[in-house]
Formats: structure tokens, C-alpha cells, sequence
């Protein structure tokens, strides 16, 4: 199985972030599941690629040209999809993943997982999604949710397949709960 992960190019301001960050990417590797991931070097990024290269797991980067050049693509990956836009990129993201997961991130980070739950509600595939909650990260965005479902933008039966997690240990068993 394929795990893709979405998150942030930076570490944020709570140590958490960065240790589920390093939690995620060891357990990616343990289950003996593929991570795959936008394929930098820098932030959070960094941190769950290196954790899971470090546990012996297999990792596949997607890296636009212009990122490459900036010079923080990670290296050592077990694969680098290099691409041309950010668009390619978040395609083949897609393409090449069975999961789909969320850690804190920016306005990227929500682009790409609000485009997953776009993909749920459509019968697109995947039919769920997984969002890790650190720290109550994503308390506003799972409000926003809520409004969209009182305000019929949304149905509530969405809300069931949208998994806001507050630990790796309760991703990882909703995803090993889910893959069976």
C-alpha cells in the first residue's frame, strides 16, 4: 500500500508537528507500506521522508523542476518523480497513492487534502481520508466542515469518511482497519 502524505514545507511553531512527523513516517516504514510525498528535503517534509528511510521503508518523492533547483529535494529516495508544475505534481501524487493523509501544513497542504475530499464526496477514489490532527491543528477546518453541513453545502455522512486523527497510532489503526 501506498501512503501518500501531505504536509508542510516548514515546521511550524509545536515540536508535535515535527515528532508525528517522525512518528509517521517510522510507522509508514514498520507496516511495510510505501510513502509517498512532495519528495523535499525542508520541513515536515523532510523530516517524515528521513524517518521513514531511516526505519528501512521505501519512499517516492514528486518534485517539481523548480523545487530541484532551489536545491531541497531529498536525495536519497528510493524514487524522485520530477515534474514541470505544481499541478503535475499533485496529480501524480494522487496517481500514485492508496491513502491519503494530512500532517499541519500551509495553504499547499490544504489544497492538496481538500482535493482528496473533493475526490471522496465525487465517488472518485479514494473513499476516505485522513487528516492528523496534532495539537488541535485542524479544529477550525473540521468547524468549517460542520457549517457546510448546516448549511447543506455538505452532507453529514461526508463528515464519516473525513478522519481527524489525534495520533499516528490512531491513523495507522484506522488505516490497517480500513485496508482489510
Amino acid at each position: 500500500m501506498k501512503i501518500t502524505v501531505y504536509c508542510g514545507s516548514t515546521f511550524g511553531i509545536n515540536a508535535a508537528f515535527e515528532e508525528a512527523a517522525q512518528a509517521l513516517g517510522r510507522e509508514i516504514a514498520k507496516a511495510g507500506y510505501t510513502l509517498v510525498y512532495g519528495g523535499s528535503s525542508v520541513g515536515l517534509m523532510g523530516v517524515v521522508s528521513r524517518a521513514a528511510l531511516e526505519a528501512g521503508g521505501i519512499v517516492e518523492g514528486v518534485e517539481p523542476q523548480f523545487f530541484i533547483d532551489a536545491g531541497v529535494a531529498q536525495h536519497d529516495l528510493s524514487s524522485l518523480f520530477v515534474v514541470e508544475t505544481m499541478s503535475e505534481r499533485k496529480a501524480l501524487m494522487i496517481e500514485l497513492g492508496d491513502v491519503f493523509v494530512a500532517l499541519p501544513g500551509g495553504i499547499g497542504t490544504l489544497e492538496e487534502i481538500s482535493e482528496i475530499m473533493s475526490r471522496v464526496r465525487l465517488g472518485l477514489g479514494p473513499d476516505r481520508c485522513y487528516v492528523l490532527n496534532i495539537g488541535g491543528f485542524y479544529e477550525p477546518f473540521k468547524d468549517l466542515l460542520k457549517a457546510m453541513v448546516a448549511q447543506r453545502f455538505l452532507d453529514a455522512a461526508d463528515l464519516e469518511v473525513f478522519h481527524f486523527c489525534e495520533s499516528v497510532e490512531e491513523l495507522m489503526g484506522l488505516i490497517k482497519s480500513h485496508s482489510v
